[in-house]
């Protein structure tokens, strides 16, 4: 059975319980390693240099605290396998809303590969497919 290394953990734990919950759980059926929680001033700002980001600090959900945003890969890691991040990044959604539809949490879920949330993977001019963030529905 997959499990998250200790190293993962201590980044999930920077993480909204909400953010805890998904990836405890999608941890049961598919193995995948935490890349990044919360985002310091400095990792924000390298991150959005490097074009990995749109936005600068404070802006990202990454930087708050407890962070709102977590970046999360299939393990082991296939930079090439595009198509193993769009099925995990739907695996991860599926979970979420299964937990949030059963109240096990109390935040939808977006991925970087769907920011608009329409479920067309084709219409986005940033894909970020590591990246998934809480948001609350209006």
């Amino acid at each position: 059975m997959p499990h998250f290394s200790t190293h993962s953990l201590e980044l999930l734990t920077s993480c909204h319980p909400d953010l805890q919950v998904v990836f405890q759980e999608v941890i049961k059926d598919c193995d995948c390693t935490i890349l990044e929680g919360f985002r310091s001033r400095e990792a924000q700002n390298d991150a959005y240099s490097a074009g990995h980001s749109k936005l600068q600090f404070p802006q990202s959900k990454h930087n708050q605290s407890p962070s709102l945003a977590v970046d999360v890969a299939p393990y082991p890691i296939d930079w090439q396998d595009i198509n193993g991040f769009y099925y995990f990044g739907g695996l991860v959604l599926g979970t979420a809303l299964n937990l949030y539809k059963t109240g096990k949490i109390s935040h939808r879920l977006r991925w970087g590969g769907d920011w608009d949330r329409d479920h067309d993977v084709s219409d986005q001019s940033f894909n970020d497919l590591v990246h998934f963030e809480l948001y609350k529905e209006a």
